[in-house]
Protein backbone atom coordinates (compact mmCIF):
# COMPACT_ATOMS: atom_id res chain seq x y z
CA UNK A 1 0.00 0.00 0.00
CA UNK A 2 1.42 3.34 -1.06
CA UNK A 3 1.48 5.93 1.69
CA UNK A 4 0.78 9.52 0.96
CA UNK A 5 1.89 12.69 2.68
CA UNK A 6 -1.24 13.17 4.83
CA UNK A 7 -1.17 9.51 5.93
CA UNK A 8 2.42 9.94 7.15
CA UNK A 9 1.52 13.12 9.02
CA UNK A 10 -1.39 11.34 10.70
CA UNK A 11 0.87 8.40 11.68
CA UNK A 12 3.33 10.86 13.20
CA UNK A 13 0.57 12.55 15.22
CA UNK A 14 -0.86 9.22 16.36
CA UNK A 15 2.59 8.03 17.51
CA UNK A 16 3.25 11.27 19.38
CA UNK A 17 -0.13 11.05 21.14
CA UNK A 18 0.85 7.59 22.41
CA UNK A 19 3.82 9.20 24.20
CA UNK A 20 1.45 10.53 26.88
CA UNK A 21 1.82 7.20 28.72
CA UNK A 22 5.52 8.00 29.21
CA UNK A 23 4.92 11.20 31.22
CA UNK A 24 6.14 9.80 34.56
CA UNK A 25 9.25 8.28 32.98
CA UNK A 26 9.95 11.50 31.09
CA UNK A 27 9.72 13.43 34.37
CA UNK A 28 12.07 10.92 36.01
CA UNK A 29 14.50 11.41 33.11
CA UNK A 30 14.40 15.19 33.52
CA UNK A 31 15.07 14.87 37.25
CA UNK A 32 17.92 12.37 36.82
CA UNK A 33 19.68 14.35 34.08
CA UNK A 34 19.30 17.59 36.05
CA UNK A 35 20.72 16.02 39.22
CA UNK A 36 23.59 14.45 37.28
CA UNK A 37 24.68 17.79 35.83
CA UNK A 38 24.10 19.67 39.11
CA UNK A 39 26.35 17.18 40.93
CA UNK A 40 29.18 17.58 38.39
CA UNK A 41 28.48 14.51 36.28
CA UNK A 42 28.51 14.20 32.50
CA UNK A 43 25.85 12.90 30.14
CA UNK A 44 27.01 10.43 27.49
CA UNK A 45 24.92 9.59 24.42
CA UNK A 46 25.11 6.79 21.89
CA UNK A 47 23.00 5.43 19.07
CA UNK A 48 23.39 3.17 16.08
CA UNK A 49 22.73 4.34 12.51
CA UNK A 50 20.20 7.18 12.38
CA UNK A 51 20.04 7.05 16.16
CA UNK A 52 23.76 7.91 16.25
CA UNK A 53 22.89 11.15 14.47
CA UNK A 54 20.13 11.77 17.03
CA UNK A 55 22.57 11.12 19.89
CA UNK A 56 25.07 13.57 18.39
CA UNK A 57 22.29 16.09 17.72
CA UNK A 58 21.16 16.05 21.36
CA UNK A 59 24.74 16.31 22.64
CA UNK A 60 25.31 19.37 20.42
CA UNK A 61 22.13 20.97 21.80
CA UNK A 62 23.54 20.85 25.33
CA UNK A 63 27.14 21.67 24.46
CA UNK A 64 26.23 24.68 22.35
CA UNK A 65 22.66 25.96 22.62
CA UNK A 66 19.24 24.35 22.58
CA UNK A 67 17.08 27.46 22.15
CA UNK A 68 18.17 30.73 20.51
CA UNK A 69 16.68 32.86 23.30
CA UNK A 70 18.51 30.99 26.10
CA UNK A 71 22.17 31.91 26.27
CA UNK A 72 23.77 29.88 29.03
CA UNK A 73 26.93 27.99 29.82
CA UNK A 74 27.73 24.75 28.01
CA UNK A 75 26.53 21.55 29.68
CA UNK A 76 28.67 18.38 29.62
CA UNK A 77 26.92 16.08 27.14
CA UNK A 78 29.20 13.94 24.99
CA UNK A 79 28.45 11.61 22.10
CA UNK A 80 30.34 8.31 22.39
CA UNK A 81 30.66 8.30 18.59
CA UNK A 82 33.72 10.44 19.24
CA UNK A 83 35.46 10.63 15.89
CA UNK A 84 36.15 8.55 12.81
CA UNK A 85 39.65 7.56 13.95
CA UNK A 86 38.40 6.17 17.28
CA UNK A 87 35.37 4.47 15.69
CA UNK A 88 37.34 2.82 12.90
CA UNK A 89 40.22 1.78 15.15
CA UNK A 90 37.87 0.25 17.70
CA UNK A 91 35.77 -1.37 14.97
CA UNK A 92 38.85 -2.90 13.39
CA UNK A 93 40.88 -3.79 16.48
CA UNK A 94 38.27 -4.62 19.11
CA UNK A 95 35.03 -4.98 17.18
CA UNK A 96 32.16 -2.76 16.10
CA UNK A 97 30.02 -4.16 18.92
CA UNK A 98 32.34 -2.40 21.41
CA UNK A 99 32.64 1.09 19.89
CA UNK A 100 30.52 2.73 22.61
CA UNK A 101 31.33 0.52 25.60
CA UNK A 102 35.06 1.03 25.02
CA UNK A 103 34.71 4.83 25.00
CA UNK A 104 32.41 4.78 28.03
CA UNK A 105 34.86 2.62 29.98
CA UNK A 106 37.60 5.19 29.37
CA UNK A 107 35.62 8.37 29.94
CA UNK A 108 32.74 7.46 32.25
CA UNK A 109 32.38 7.62 36.01
CA UNK A 110 29.65 6.45 38.39
CA UNK A 111 28.43 10.04 38.80
CA UNK A 112 27.68 10.21 35.04
CA UNK A 113 24.61 9.18 33.03
CA UNK A 114 24.22 7.34 29.72
CA UNK A 115 21.47 8.00 27.18
CA UNK A 116 21.29 5.15 24.66
CA UNK A 117 19.09 5.42 21.55
CA UNK A 118 17.96 2.43 19.49
CA UNK A 119 14.80 1.99 17.44
CA UNK A 120 14.95 -1.82 17.72
CA UNK A 121 16.66 -2.12 21.09
CA UNK A 122 18.73 -4.94 19.64
CA UNK A 123 21.90 -3.19 18.44
CA UNK A 124 24.81 -5.06 20.03
CA UNK A 125 26.91 -1.91 20.40
CA UNK A 126 24.06 -0.25 22.34
CA UNK A 127 23.48 -3.32 24.52
CA UNK A 128 27.22 -3.51 25.26
CA UNK A 129 27.27 0.18 26.21
CA UNK A 130 24.36 -0.41 28.60
CA UNK A 131 26.11 -3.45 30.08
CA UNK A 132 29.26 -1.36 30.58
CA UNK A 133 27.19 1.36 32.26
CA UNK A 134 25.76 -1.27 34.63
CA UNK A 135 29.25 -2.55 35.41
CA UNK A 136 30.46 0.99 36.11
CA UNK A 137 27.30 1.85 38.12
CA UNK A 138 26.38 4.58 35.60
CA UNK A 139 22.64 5.29 35.48
CA UNK A 140 21.17 4.72 32.01
CA UNK A 141 18.16 5.99 30.10
CA UNK A 142 17.24 4.25 26.85
CA UNK A 143 15.11 5.69 24.06
CA UNK A 144 13.74 2.56 22.40
CA UNK A 145 11.00 1.53 19.97
CA UNK A 146 8.47 -1.24 19.46
CA UNK A 147 8.73 -3.47 22.54
CA UNK A 148 12.20 -2.29 23.58
CA UNK A 149 14.23 -5.26 22.35
CA UNK A 150 17.01 -6.76 24.46
CA UNK A 151 18.29 -3.33 25.51
CA UNK A 152 15.39 -2.88 27.91
CA UNK A 153 16.89 -5.59 30.15
CA UNK A 154 20.05 -3.55 30.70
CA UNK A 155 18.76 -0.02 31.22
CA UNK A 156 17.55 1.72 34.35
CA UNK A 157 14.87 3.88 32.73
CA UNK A 158 13.16 2.90 29.49
CA UNK A 159 11.35 5.33 27.18
CA UNK A 160 9.77 2.94 24.68
CA UNK A 161 7.92 4.47 21.72
CA UNK A 162 5.00 2.13 20.98
CA UNK A 163 5.48 1.82 17.21
CA UNK A 164 7.08 -0.56 14.73
CA UNK A 165 7.72 2.16 12.14
CA UNK A 166 11.39 3.21 12.35
CA UNK A 167 10.75 6.72 10.98
CA UNK A 168 7.94 7.39 13.49
CA UNK A 169 10.10 6.02 16.34
CA UNK A 170 13.01 8.30 15.40
CA UNK A 171 10.69 11.31 15.13
CA UNK A 172 9.34 10.54 18.60
CA UNK A 173 12.86 10.04 20.00
CA UNK A 174 14.01 13.48 18.86
CA UNK A 175 10.81 15.04 20.28
CA UNK A 176 11.40 13.32 23.62
CA UNK A 177 15.05 14.35 23.62
CA UNK A 178 14.25 17.98 22.88
CA UNK A 179 11.45 18.12 25.46
CA UNK A 180 13.57 16.52 28.19
CA UNK A 181 16.58 18.75 27.51
CA UNK A 182 14.41 21.89 27.43
CA UNK A 183 13.01 21.06 30.87
CA UNK A 184 16.47 20.24 32.24
CA UNK A 185 17.77 23.51 30.81
CA UNK A 186 14.90 25.41 32.48
CA UNK A 187 15.88 23.89 35.85
CA UNK A 188 19.58 24.64 35.37
CA UNK A 189 19.13 28.32 34.47
CA UNK A 190 16.61 29.23 37.18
Amino acid sequence: MKKNYITSINENIKTHKKLAVLENKVNQSIDKIYKTIKSGGKIFTCGNGGSAADAQHLAAEFLVRLRPNKNRRAYPMISLALDTSTLTACGNDIGFDNIFSRNLSALGDKKDLLIAISTSGNSKNIINALKEANKMKIFSIAFLGSKGGNAKKYTDLKLIVPSNNVARIQEAHIFLGHYILEKVEDLLIK
